[in-house]
């Protein structure tokens, strides 16, 4: 499985609040208009600009604060397909799998992607591929993998017992 798209970049200590402005967490519903906050304290430009298959990289910290999970899902009904950071936030790795973004912790890619380069992430040799070179990431647990395929958990578990019901 090979992943290609445009890096965003980002520094250190970027929090749930940054991604998606908790002022938004009760009255936005609809995942159209929780995309429109992508990012939008941090970045105005990332919601109107973001496309389908890009990446955000982000230094320390990824994700720390609140664990709700709008802070993941703005990112994955924007577009994009994976989180490449130095570290990310238990939770909001967690979050991540849960919701079909891949999330990989590489600090040596980080240092070397530049914003707005294409990059791709190949999951079958475990690289991350750059201007600068290929970078190795640990290789992702066989459950996790599946859930990132998947889409995430809760569509990976309806596949699941559609298919027990199908089989009796």
């Amino acid at each position: 499985m090979i992943l290609r798209g445009r890096a965003w970049k980002y520094g250190d200590d970027v929090n749930t609040d940054v991604i998606f402005p908790g002022k938004y967490t009760y009255n936005v519903n609809d995942p159209a208009e929780i995309a429109r906050h992508a990012l939008e304290d941090l970045d105005p430009s990332f919601a109107g600009q973001v496309q389908a298959g890009d990446m955000v990289v982000g230094g320390r910290n990824w994700g720390n604060g609140s664990s709700r999970e709008q802070a993941v899902t703005t990112l994955r009904f924007a577009g994009v397909t994976a989180l490449i950071a130095k570290s990310i936030a238990r939770i909001y790795f967690r979050n991540a799998v849960n919701n079909g973004l891949l999330p990989i912790v590489c600090p040596p890619a980080v240092d070397a992607i530049q914003g707005g380069e294409t990059i791709e992430i190949d999951l079958d040799s475990h690289l991350i591929r750059c201007g600068a070179g290929e970078f190795e990431f640990p290789p992702l647990s066989p459950s996790t993998q599946a859930i990132i395929e998947a889409g995430g958990l809760i569509p990976m578990l309806k596949r699941k017992l559609a298919a027990q019901a199908e089989a009796g």
